[in-house]
Protein backbone atom coordinates (compact mmCIF):
# COMPACT_ATOMS: atom_id res chain seq x y z
CA UNK A 1 0.00 0.00 0.00
CA UNK A 2 2.98 2.43 0.42
CA UNK A 3 3.86 2.12 -3.07
CA UNK A 4 -0.01 2.68 -4.26
CA UNK A 5 0.54 6.02 -1.94
CA UNK A 6 3.21 6.81 -3.66
CA UNK A 7 2.05 6.59 -6.98
CA UNK A 8 -0.81 8.45 -6.73
CA UNK A 9 0.93 11.16 -5.31
CA UNK A 10 3.26 10.99 -8.04
CA UNK A 11 -0.52 11.44 -10.36
CA UNK A 12 -2.10 14.15 -8.39
CA UNK A 13 0.47 15.78 -6.22
CA UNK A 14 1.10 15.25 -2.35
CA UNK A 15 -1.17 18.32 -1.60
CA UNK A 16 -4.13 15.83 -3.04
CA UNK A 17 -3.78 12.51 -1.88
CA UNK A 18 -5.35 12.88 1.91
CA UNK A 19 -4.36 10.48 4.28
CA UNK A 20 -4.35 11.98 7.65
CA UNK A 21 -6.36 14.53 9.36
CA UNK A 22 -9.65 15.12 9.76
CA UNK A 23 -11.09 13.23 6.39
CA UNK A 24 -15.33 13.10 7.58
CA UNK A 25 -16.29 15.04 4.52
CA UNK A 26 -15.35 12.26 2.94
CA UNK A 27 -15.79 9.54 5.02
CA UNK A 28 -19.03 10.07 6.29
CA UNK A 29 -22.14 10.09 4.55
CA UNK A 30 -24.41 13.22 4.57
CA UNK A 31 -27.51 11.71 6.44
CA UNK A 32 -23.99 10.60 9.00
CA UNK A 33 -25.21 7.29 9.26
CA UNK A 34 -22.14 5.85 8.21
CA UNK A 35 -18.47 6.59 9.01
CA UNK A 36 -15.99 4.66 7.03
CA UNK A 37 -12.23 4.66 6.61
CA UNK A 38 -10.17 5.28 3.39
CA UNK A 39 -6.82 4.33 2.58
CA UNK A 40 -6.47 7.65 0.68
CA UNK A 41 -8.84 10.44 -0.50
CA UNK A 42 -7.39 11.18 -3.85
CA UNK A 43 -8.61 14.30 -5.75
CA UNK A 44 -7.60 14.64 -9.35
CA UNK A 45 -7.65 17.67 -11.09
CA UNK A 46 -8.40 16.06 -15.06
CA UNK A 47 -9.65 13.18 -17.37
CA UNK A 48 -6.12 11.85 -17.52
CA UNK A 49 -5.29 11.97 -13.88
CA UNK A 50 -8.32 10.09 -13.26
CA UNK A 51 -7.10 7.29 -15.72
CA UNK A 52 -3.82 7.10 -14.14
CA UNK A 53 -5.59 6.78 -10.71
CA UNK A 54 -7.79 4.03 -11.84
CA UNK A 55 -5.15 2.35 -13.55
CA UNK A 56 -3.10 1.98 -10.49
CA UNK A 57 -5.24 1.42 -7.79
CA UNK A 58 -6.36 -1.68 -10.69
CA UNK A 59 -2.61 -2.91 -10.74
CA UNK A 60 -2.71 -2.90 -7.07
CA UNK A 61 -6.11 -4.91 -6.82
CA UNK A 62 -7.44 -1.77 -4.69
CA UNK A 63 -11.12 -1.18 -5.10
CA UNK A 64 -12.09 2.81 -5.64
CA UNK A 65 -15.26 4.56 -4.34
CA UNK A 66 -15.67 7.25 -6.64
CA UNK A 67 -17.48 10.64 -4.80
CA UNK A 68 -18.97 13.76 -6.28
CA UNK A 69 -20.57 16.21 -3.88
CA UNK A 70 -21.47 13.16 -1.24
CA UNK A 71 -24.70 14.67 -0.57
CA UNK A 72 -26.69 10.88 -1.76
CA UNK A 73 -28.86 9.46 0.88
CA UNK A 74 -28.44 5.81 0.53
CA UNK A 75 -24.82 5.57 1.25
CA UNK A 76 -22.96 5.23 -2.03
CA UNK A 77 -19.97 7.08 -2.16
CA UNK A 78 -18.94 6.02 1.39
CA UNK A 79 -15.73 4.39 1.87
CA UNK A 80 -16.59 1.16 4.12
CA UNK A 81 -14.54 0.39 7.16
CA UNK A 82 -11.47 -1.43 6.09
CA UNK A 83 -8.81 1.16 5.44
CA UNK A 84 -8.10 -0.33 2.21
CA UNK A 85 -10.32 1.60 -0.31
CA UNK A 86 -9.26 4.69 -2.03
CA UNK A 87 -12.06 7.82 -2.25
CA UNK A 88 -11.89 9.48 -5.59
CA UNK A 89 -13.36 12.64 -5.13
CA UNK A 90 -13.91 14.71 -8.33
CA UNK A 91 -14.32 18.25 -6.77
CA UNK A 92 -11.37 20.15 -8.30
CA UNK A 93 -12.84 18.58 -12.17
CA UNK A 94 -15.07 21.38 -12.10
CA UNK A 95 -14.96 23.35 -15.80
CA UNK A 96 -17.81 23.91 -17.60
CA UNK A 97 -15.94 23.42 -21.08
CA UNK A 98 -18.06 24.80 -23.63
CA UNK A 99 -21.80 26.36 -23.98
CA UNK A 100 -22.77 25.21 -28.07
CA UNK A 101 -26.01 27.66 -27.90
CA UNK A 102 -26.85 26.13 -31.62
CA UNK A 103 -26.92 22.64 -30.72
CA UNK A 104 -28.06 23.75 -27.10
CA UNK A 105 -25.61 22.28 -25.25
CA UNK A 106 -23.25 22.17 -22.40
CA UNK A 107 -20.42 20.13 -22.06
CA UNK A 108 -18.80 20.07 -17.95
CA UNK A 109 -16.60 18.48 -15.98
CA UNK A 110 -18.10 16.18 -13.33
CA UNK A 111 -17.35 17.92 -10.45
CA UNK A 112 -18.89 20.88 -11.14
CA UNK A 113 -21.49 22.23 -8.83
CA UNK A 114 -25.21 21.80 -10.27
CA UNK A 115 -26.19 25.34 -9.28
CA UNK A 116 -22.53 26.89 -10.50
CA UNK A 117 -24.11 24.96 -13.97
CA UNK A 118 -27.50 26.82 -13.60
CA UNK A 119 -25.79 30.04 -12.85
CA UNK A 120 -23.72 29.92 -15.83
CA UNK A 121 -26.40 28.93 -18.29
CA UNK A 122 -28.61 31.38 -17.12
CA UNK A 123 -25.98 34.09 -17.40
CA UNK A 124 -26.22 32.83 -20.73
CA UNK A 125 -30.09 33.73 -21.60
CA UNK A 126 -30.15 29.65 -21.40
CA UNK A 127 -31.77 26.83 -18.83
CA UNK A 128 -30.43 23.51 -17.16
CA UNK A 129 -33.46 22.88 -15.89
CA UNK A 130 -32.44 20.32 -12.98
CA UNK A 131 -33.45 21.82 -9.84
CA UNK A 132 -32.98 19.48 -6.38
CA UNK A 133 -32.64 20.38 -2.69
CA UNK A 134 -28.85 20.03 -2.48
CA UNK A 135 -27.91 21.92 -5.67
CA UNK A 136 -25.57 23.95 -4.08
CA UNK A 137 -23.76 21.13 -3.07
CA UNK A 138 -24.37 18.08 -5.34
CA UNK A 139 -22.48 17.40 -8.30
CA UNK A 140 -23.08 16.67 -11.68
CA UNK A 141 -21.06 13.53 -11.75
CA UNK A 142 -22.66 12.79 -8.64
CA UNK A 143 -26.25 13.23 -10.48
CA UNK A 144 -25.00 11.37 -13.10
CA UNK A 145 -24.02 8.21 -11.45
CA UNK A 146 -27.46 8.36 -9.69
CA UNK A 147 -29.88 9.53 -12.04
CA UNK A 148 -31.04 12.10 -10.27
CA UNK A 149 -34.54 13.50 -10.29
CA UNK A 150 -35.74 16.67 -8.32
CA UNK A 151 -38.73 18.94 -9.26
CA UNK A 152 -38.44 19.84 -12.74
CA UNK A 153 -38.79 15.69 -13.91
CA UNK A 154 -42.41 15.98 -14.81
CA UNK A 155 -41.50 17.89 -17.76
CA UNK A 156 -37.85 17.35 -18.70
CA UNK A 157 -37.15 14.09 -17.42
CA UNK A 158 -34.65 12.79 -15.13
CA UNK A 159 -30.33 13.32 -15.32
CA UNK A 160 -30.55 10.77 -18.04
CA UNK A 161 -33.25 12.81 -20.12
CA UNK A 162 -30.84 15.89 -20.15
CA UNK A 163 -27.78 13.91 -21.13
CA UNK A 164 -26.46 13.33 -24.89
CA UNK A 165 -22.74 11.88 -24.16
CA UNK A 166 -20.25 11.12 -21.46
CA UNK A 167 -16.78 10.83 -21.04
CA UNK A 168 -16.17 7.55 -18.64
CA UNK A 169 -12.78 6.25 -17.21
CA UNK A 170 -13.49 2.37 -17.21
CA UNK A 171 -12.63 0.35 -14.72
CA UNK A 172 -9.22 -0.96 -16.20
CA UNK A 173 -7.97 3.17 -16.30
CA UNK A 174 -8.85 3.27 -20.09
CA UNK A 175 -10.81 6.63 -21.44
CA UNK A 176 -14.23 6.83 -23.96
CA UNK A 177 -14.82 10.15 -25.19
CA UNK A 178 -18.71 10.11 -25.93
CA UNK A 179 -19.10 13.73 -25.81
CA UNK A 180 -20.47 14.10 -29.36
CA UNK A 181 -24.03 15.72 -28.00
CA UNK A 182 -25.59 13.86 -30.90
CA UNK A 183 -29.81 13.78 -30.37
CA UNK A 184 -29.64 10.73 -32.58
CA UNK A 185 -26.83 8.24 -32.64
CA UNK A 186 -27.60 4.35 -33.15
CA UNK A 187 -24.26 2.97 -33.57
CA UNK A 188 -24.29 0.05 -31.12
CA UNK A 189 -25.58 -0.58 -27.30
CA UNK A 190 -26.07 2.80 -25.53
CA UNK A 191 -22.88 3.11 -23.39
CA UNK A 192 -23.97 6.14 -22.02
CA UNK A 193 -27.29 4.89 -20.54
CA UNK A 194 -25.53 1.85 -19.31
CA UNK A 195 -23.21 4.34 -16.94
CA UNK A 196 -25.84 6.69 -15.86
CA UNK A 197 -27.78 5.55 -12.53
CA UNK A 198 -24.44 2.70 -12.36
CA UNK A 199 -23.72 4.57 -9.30
CA UNK A 200 -19.66 4.31 -10.14
CA UNK A 201 -19.47 0.58 -9.98
CA UNK A 202 -18.78 0.55 -13.55
CA UNK A 203 -16.48 3.16 -13.93
CA UNK A 204 -16.12 6.76 -13.34
CA UNK A 205 -18.12 9.98 -15.30
CA UNK A 206 -15.74 12.40 -15.77
CA UNK A 207 -17.49 14.86 -18.07
CA UNK A 208 -21.09 15.31 -19.69
CA UNK A 209 -22.73 16.87 -22.65
CA UNK A 210 -25.86 17.82 -21.11
CA UNK A 211 -29.14 19.65 -22.79
CA UNK A 212 -29.70 23.36 -22.24
CA UNK A 213 -32.92 24.85 -23.11
CA UNK A 214 -33.53 29.09 -23.69
CA UNK A 215 -34.89 30.21 -20.58
CA UNK A 216 -38.85 30.65 -20.25
CA UNK A 217 -40.16 34.05 -20.57
CA UNK A 218 -42.41 33.85 -17.68
CA UNK A 219 -42.27 31.62 -14.65
CA UNK A 220 -45.63 31.50 -12.53
CA UNK A 221 -45.74 29.78 -9.28
CA UNK A 222 -48.87 28.54 -7.19
CA UNK A 223 -49.63 27.10 -3.52
CA UNK A 224 -53.17 25.44 -3.52
CA UNK A 225 -54.62 23.31 -0.33
CA UNK A 226 -56.76 20.04 -1.07
CA UNK A 227 -58.77 18.28 0.74
CA UNK A 228 -57.26 14.90 -0.02
CA UNK A 229 -54.60 13.16 -1.77
CA UNK A 230 -56.86 12.08 -4.07
CA UNK A 231 -57.86 15.74 -5.18
CA UNK A 232 -53.70 16.08 -5.75
CA UNK A 233 -53.96 13.59 -8.69
CA UNK A 234 -57.13 15.04 -10.04
CA UNK A 235 -55.41 18.65 -9.86
CA UNK A 236 -51.98 17.33 -11.55
CA UNK A 237 -54.64 15.88 -14.32
CA UNK A 238 -55.97 19.19 -14.79
CA UNK A 239 -52.77 20.88 -14.65
CA UNK A 240 -51.92 18.56 -17.53
CA UNK A 241 -55.03 19.89 -19.45
CA UNK A 242 -54.80 23.23 -18.96
CA UNK A 243 -50.83 23.89 -18.93
CA UNK A 244 -49.64 21.29 -21.37
CA UNK A 245 -45.70 21.27 -21.79
CA UNK A 246 -45.84 24.66 -19.25
CA UNK A 247 -45.96 22.50 -16.52
CA UNK A 248 -42.55 22.27 -14.96
CA UNK A 249 -43.26 21.68 -10.97
CA UNK A 250 -45.93 19.38 -9.26
CA UNK A 251 -44.87 18.98 -5.72
CA UNK A 252 -47.59 17.76 -2.97
CA UNK A 253 -47.03 18.03 0.87
CA UNK A 254 -48.87 16.34 3.54
CA UNK A 255 -49.67 18.32 6.60
CA UNK A 256 -47.58 16.65 9.33
CA UNK A 257 -44.58 17.76 6.61
CA UNK A 258 -45.40 21.61 6.63
CA UNK A 259 -46.17 21.52 10.20
CA UNK A 260 -42.56 20.65 10.78
CA UNK A 261 -41.63 23.25 8.68
CA UNK A 262 -43.82 26.02 10.52
CA UNK A 263 -42.15 24.73 13.69
CA UNK A 264 -38.52 25.05 12.81
CA UNK A 265 -38.30 27.61 10.32
CA UNK A 266 -41.21 29.75 11.32
CA UNK A 267 -39.41 32.80 9.08
CA UNK A 268 -40.75 31.07 5.71
CA UNK A 269 -44.84 31.30 6.58
CA UNK A 270 -45.87 28.36 5.18
CA UNK A 271 -49.49 29.54 3.82
CA UNK A 272 -53.14 28.08 5.37
CA UNK A 273 -50.85 26.14 8.19
CA UNK A 274 -53.48 27.58 10.80
CA UNK A 275 -56.11 25.45 8.94
CA UNK A 276 -56.36 22.00 9.75
CA UNK A 277 -59.15 21.13 7.53
CA UNK A 278 -56.43 21.25 4.57
CA UNK A 279 -54.38 18.04 5.19
CA UNK A 280 -52.42 18.41 1.94
CA UNK A 281 -50.91 21.17 -0.54
CA UNK A 282 -49.21 21.46 -3.67
CA UNK A 283 -47.09 23.71 -5.38
CA UNK A 284 -47.04 23.92 -8.74
CA UNK A 285 -45.22 25.65 -11.58
CA UNK A 286 -46.03 27.25 -15.01
CA UNK A 287 -43.31 28.41 -17.41
CA UNK A 288 -44.29 30.09 -20.32
CA UNK A 289 -42.65 31.32 -23.77
CA UNK A 290 -44.79 33.82 -24.53
CA UNK A 291 -45.18 36.03 -22.10
CA UNK A 292 -46.41 36.16 -18.26
CA UNK A 293 -49.97 37.81 -18.73
CA UNK A 294 -50.45 34.70 -20.85
CA UNK A 295 -48.89 32.33 -18.34
CA UNK A 296 -51.37 34.09 -15.55
CA UNK A 297 -54.65 33.45 -17.64
CA UNK A 298 -53.87 29.92 -18.43
CA UNK A 299 -53.08 29.68 -14.39
CA UNK A 300 -55.93 31.35 -13.82
CA UNK A 301 -58.40 28.85 -16.25
CA UNK A 302 -56.66 26.11 -14.11
CA UNK A 303 -57.62 27.27 -11.15
CA UNK A 304 -61.22 28.08 -11.72
CA UNK A 305 -62.09 24.88 -13.29
CA UNK A 306 -60.08 23.42 -9.89
CA UNK A 307 -62.47 25.39 -7.70
CA UNK A 308 -65.45 24.63 -9.58
CA UNK A 309 -64.79 20.88 -9.07
CA UNK A 310 -64.06 21.09 -5.32
CA UNK A 311 -60.36 20.14 -6.06
CA UNK A 312 -58.92 23.14 -4.40
CA UNK A 313 -60.10 24.66 -1.44
CA UNK A 314 -57.66 27.77 -1.01
CA UNK A 315 -55.15 28.93 -3.52
CA UNK A 316 -52.62 32.05 -3.69
CA UNK A 317 -50.51 32.43 -6.87
CA UNK A 318 -47.09 34.48 -6.46
CA UNK A 319 -46.93 37.80 -7.28
CA UNK A 320 -43.06 38.44 -7.87
CA UNK A 321 -39.66 36.24 -8.20
CA UNK A 322 -39.26 36.26 -4.54
CA UNK A 323 -42.76 34.87 -3.47
CA UNK A 324 -42.19 32.32 -5.91
CA UNK A 325 -38.54 31.88 -4.56
CA UNK A 326 -40.31 31.58 -0.93
CA UNK A 327 -43.15 28.82 -2.03
CA UNK A 328 -40.46 26.75 -3.61
CA UNK A 329 -38.02 27.52 -0.12
CA UNK A 330 -41.01 25.55 1.74
CA UNK A 331 -40.75 22.93 -0.11
CA UNK A 332 -37.33 22.07 -0.13
CA UNK A 333 -36.95 23.01 3.34
CA UNK A 334 -39.36 19.61 4.40
CA UNK A 335 -35.89 17.26 4.26
CA UNK A 336 -34.00 20.05 6.68
CA UNK A 337 -37.12 20.45 9.22
CA UNK A 338 -37.19 16.75 10.14
CA UNK A 339 -33.32 16.26 10.30
CA UNK A 340 -34.23 19.29 13.01
CA UNK A 341 -37.44 17.02 14.59
CA UNK A 342 -35.30 14.01 14.60
CA UNK A 343 -33.78 10.73 12.05
CA UNK A 344 -36.40 9.82 10.65
CA UNK A 345 -37.19 6.11 8.29
CA UNK A 346 -36.72 7.27 4.70
CA UNK A 347 -38.31 6.09 1.59
CA UNK A 348 -37.87 6.92 -1.63
CA UNK A 349 -40.64 5.24 -3.93
CA UNK A 350 -42.28 5.62 -7.19
CA UNK A 351 -45.75 4.36 -7.88
CA UNK A 352 -47.85 4.56 -10.71
CA UNK A 353 -49.58 8.26 -10.44
CA UNK A 354 -53.27 6.79 -10.94
CA UNK A 355 -52.83 3.83 -8.10
CA UNK A 356 -50.57 6.34 -5.32
CA UNK A 357 -54.12 7.67 -3.62
CA UNK A 358 -54.99 4.24 -2.53
CA UNK A 359 -51.16 3.32 -2.10
CA UNK A 360 -50.46 5.95 0.47
CA UNK A 361 -54.39 5.04 2.65
CA UNK A 362 -53.49 1.21 2.60
CA UNK A 363 -49.66 2.14 3.70
CA UNK A 364 -50.62 4.74 6.05
CA UNK A 365 -52.95 2.26 7.53
CA UNK A 366 -50.68 -0.53 7.81
CA UNK A 367 -48.29 1.61 9.84
CA UNK A 368 -50.53 3.37 11.74
CA UNK A 369 -52.01 -0.53 12.97
CA UNK A 370 -48.33 -1.83 13.06
CA UNK A 371 -46.75 0.81 14.37
CA UNK A 372 -49.07 2.88 16.74
CA UNK A 373 -47.93 6.65 16.86
CA UNK A 374 -45.76 6.94 14.10
CA UNK A 375 -45.45 10.40 12.25
CA UNK A 376 -45.89 9.73 8.44
CA UNK A 377 -44.13 12.82 6.54
CA UNK A 378 -45.32 12.16 2.96
CA UNK A 379 -43.92 14.60 0.08
CA UNK A 380 -42.70 14.39 -3.54
CA UNK A 381 -42.67 14.46 -7.36
CA UNK A 382 -46.46 13.81 -7.62
CA UNK A 383 -46.36 14.90 -11.76
CA UNK A 384 -43.46 11.94 -11.89
CA UNK A 385 -45.12 9.88 -9.44
CA UNK A 386 -41.88 10.17 -7.29
CA UNK A 387 -42.90 9.86 -2.89
CA UNK A 388 -40.90 10.64 -0.14
CA UNK A 389 -42.79 8.38 2.52
CA UNK A 390 -41.06 8.94 5.56
CA UNK A 391 -41.89 7.94 9.27
CA UNK A 392 -40.55 9.88 12.09
CA UNK A 393 -40.39 8.81 15.35
CA UNK A 394 -43.87 9.00 17.72
CA UNK A 395 -44.01 11.94 20.02
CA UNK A 396 -41.69 11.66 22.79
CA UNK A 397 -40.07 8.61 21.92
CA UNK A 398 -35.75 8.90 20.98
CA UNK A 399 -35.33 8.97 17.65
CA UNK A 400 -32.29 6.85 17.50
CA UNK A 401 -33.90 4.30 19.32
CA UNK A 402 -36.80 4.25 17.18
CA UNK A 403 -34.49 3.74 14.27
CA UNK A 404 -32.41 1.11 15.44
CA UNK A 405 -35.43 -0.74 16.74
CA UNK A 406 -38.06 -0.43 13.59
CA UNK A 407 -36.50 0.82 10.39
CA UNK A 408 -36.41 -3.00 9.13
CA UNK A 409 -39.72 -3.93 10.03
CA UNK A 410 -40.79 0.03 8.89
CA UNK A 411 -39.14 -0.39 5.44
CA UNK A 412 -40.61 -4.01 4.92
CA UNK A 413 -44.16 -2.31 5.65
CA UNK A 414 -43.36 0.11 2.85
CA UNK A 415 -41.73 -1.78 0.44
CA UNK A 416 -44.33 -4.69 0.88
CA UNK A 417 -46.99 -2.28 -0.40
CA UNK A 418 -44.91 -0.58 -2.80
CA UNK A 419 -44.77 -4.36 -4.33
CA UNK A 420 -48.81 -4.56 -4.09
CA UNK A 421 -48.95 -1.58 -5.84
CA UNK A 422 -46.31 -2.14 -9.03
CA UNK A 423 -44.20 0.18 -7.61
CA UNK A 424 -40.27 0.73 -7.18
CA UNK A 425 -38.14 1.13 -3.90
CA UNK A 426 -36.14 3.56 -5.21
CA UNK A 427 -37.34 6.55 -7.17
CA UNK A 428 -34.09 8.51 -7.52
CA UNK A 429 -31.91 8.27 -4.74
CA UNK A 430 -30.56 4.77 -5.83
CA UNK A 431 -29.65 1.63 -4.09
CA UNK A 432 -26.25 2.87 -2.83
CA UNK A 433 -24.90 0.19 0.05
CA UNK A 434 -28.39 1.00 2.38
CA UNK A 435 -30.76 -1.12 -0.06
CA UNK A 436 -28.25 -3.25 -1.70
CA UNK A 437 -29.55 -6.52 0.58
CA UNK A 438 -32.94 -5.11 0.04
CA UNK A 439 -32.78 -5.53 -3.80
CA UNK A 440 -33.08 -8.69 -4.21
CA UNK A 441 -36.43 -9.22 -2.44
CA UNK A 442 -37.75 -6.86 -4.61
CA UNK A 443 -35.88 -7.18 -8.17
CA UNK A 444 -36.70 -10.02 -10.76
CA UNK A 445 -34.08 -12.47 -10.23
CA UNK A 446 -33.62 -12.43 -14.14
CA UNK A 447 -32.89 -8.62 -14.51
CA UNK A 448 -30.25 -8.87 -11.22
CA UNK A 449 -28.56 -11.64 -13.36
CA UNK A 450 -28.15 -9.48 -16.37
CA UNK A 451 -26.90 -6.73 -14.24
CA UNK A 452 -24.31 -9.03 -12.49
CA UNK A 453 -23.63 -10.46 -15.92
CA UNK A 454 -23.05 -6.42 -16.45
CA UNK A 455 -20.83 -5.99 -13.76
CA UNK A 456 -18.28 -9.21 -14.10
CA UNK A 457 -17.91 -8.04 -17.51
CA UNK A 458 -16.90 -4.41 -17.09
CA UNK A 459 -15.10 -4.75 -13.78
CA UNK A 460 -13.85 -8.15 -13.77
CA UNK A 461 -11.92 -7.51 -10.99
CA UNK A 462 -14.71 -6.08 -8.98
CA UNK A 463 -13.12 -3.15 -7.64
CA UNK A 464 -15.23 -0.14 -9.07
CA UNK A 465 -17.76 0.73 -5.87
CA UNK A 466 -18.45 -2.94 -4.69
CA UNK A 467 -20.24 -3.16 -2.19
CA UNK A 468 -23.01 -0.66 -3.95
CA UNK A 469 -26.19 -1.39 -6.09
CA UNK A 470 -25.49 -5.34 -7.29
CA UNK A 471 -23.08 -7.59 -5.82
CA UNK A 472 -21.96 -10.07 -7.38
CA UNK A 473 -22.71 -12.74 -5.84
Amino acid sequence: MTDLIASLRQIVGDAHVLTDGDLTAYEQDWRRRVHGKALAVVRPATTEQVAAVVKACAANGTSIVPQGGNTGLVVGSTPDTSGQQVVLNLGRMQAIRAIDKDNLTVTVEAGCILQTLQERCESQGYLFPLSLAAEGSCTIGGNLGTNAGGTQVVRYGNTRELCLGLEVVNAQGEIWNGLKGLRKDNTGYDLRNLFIGSEGTLGVITAATMKIYPMPASQLTAWAALPSFDAAVRLLALAHQYLGAGLTGFEVMNRFALTLVDKHMPQLRVPFIDNPAFPYAVVLENSDSESEEHARSRFEALMEAAFEQDIVLDAVVAENLGQAHNLWHIRESIPLAQVEEGLNIKHDISVPISRIPEFVEHATQVLNDKVPGMRLVNFGHLGDGNLHFNVQAPEGVDAKQFLDEREHEVNHIVYDAVAAFGGSISAEHGIGTLKVDTLPQYQSPVALSMMRAVKAALDPQNIMNPHAMVTRG
